[in-house]
């Protein structure tokens, strides 16, 4: 059974940075495609982005340009490096893996999903 284990959530200022983990207990990161998604208080669990098994990537239109996704297939291990932070960045964030290799930025999508970790962005 695939576990998730996310971290490197906290409290950051505005314009500061953060990097997310994502650790698999098995080998399907370098297999199957990865998203990371967060939900705010009284949201809906919105994907922020994904990268596919070819590599290619997709972003939320409000973190391009600031969020980088990316994959270490010999660590099993997946990142979100998060720069120029904001407070509607905040939120707890949330990686998961689907069965398929394709990017996708739809919660349903995605089989597994870890525990979340929270990023809170203040003053």
């Amino acid at each position: 059974q695939l576990q998730l284990v996310e971290s490197g959530g906290g409290l950051v200022q505005p314009g500061e940075s953060l990097r997310l983990s994502c650790a698999a207990s098995v080998s399907a990161v370098p297999y199957n495609a990865i998203g990371w998604f967060r939900q705010a208080p009284g949201k809906e669990r919105e994907g922020v982005s994904c990268i596919g098994i070819n590599g290619i990537t997709n972003y939320a239109d409000s973190v391009k340009g600031r969020f980088t996704i990316s994959r270490d297939s010999a660590k099993n291990t997946a990142y979100l490096q998060m720069d120029s932070l904001k407070p509607e960045d905040t939120g707890v964030y949330y990686c998961a893996v689907r069965s398929v290799s394709r990017c996708d930025l739809t919660a349903p999508a995605y089989n597994y999903w870890g525990q979340g970790t929270q990023v809170t962005v203040s003053s």
